[in-house]
């Protein structure tokens, strides 16, 4: 499955676990996917968050602002669990990236599924930025010097 990602979506993914670790959370949710696109800078899809004016210090605030920290303490060693989220974000991100025949599931899929994925805390940051699934597909389709897919209901 993760052979498909693209080298650029893999470092985007190892980071967001950085990220995670570093702040002593004890799980890998989508907005450590959002923080890791925007903090690794390449790829499209950190290319068109910048167009709708995205950048990480805002999002790194809008995060800790919606996060449920709490009083945890963290008890794992190796690596971090990650939530239903981040697993159903995976998922769309291949669906994305099928939708557009591309064979490599690049960063710009992982912030098109986080949009797709209602109620983690990505996409939240995003929405309050106002930043919408179909814009975001748009650009994407646009930059790509694509037509817009035909999208099946899932």
């Amino acid at each position: 499955m993760y052979q498909h990602l693209s080298e650029t979506s893999k470092t985007v993914l190892r980071i967001a676990g950085e990220k995670a670790d570093t702040q002593n959370i004890i799980y890998i949710g989508t907005e450590h996917i959002l923080l890791a696109v925007l903090e690794h800078g390449m790829g499209l899809g950190a290319q068109i968050l910048r167009r709708f004016n995205v950048n990480f210090s805002v999002v790194e605030k809008m995060i800790h602002d919606l996060s449920r920290r709490g009083a945890q303490e963290k008890l794992f060693l190796g690596r971090l669990p990650v939530t239903p989220h981040f697993k159903n974000v995976i998922s769309l991100a291949f669906d994305e990236a099928e939708q557009f025949n591309d064979r490599k599931v690049g960063t710009e899929y992982l912030v098109l599924a986080i949009l797709r994925e209602k109620g983690c805390i990505g996409e939240k940051v995003l929405r309050r930025l106002a930043v919408k699934l179909k814009d975001f597909r748009d650009m994407t389709a646009e930059l790509k010097g694509r037509s817009l897919p035909y999208y099946r209901k899932k």
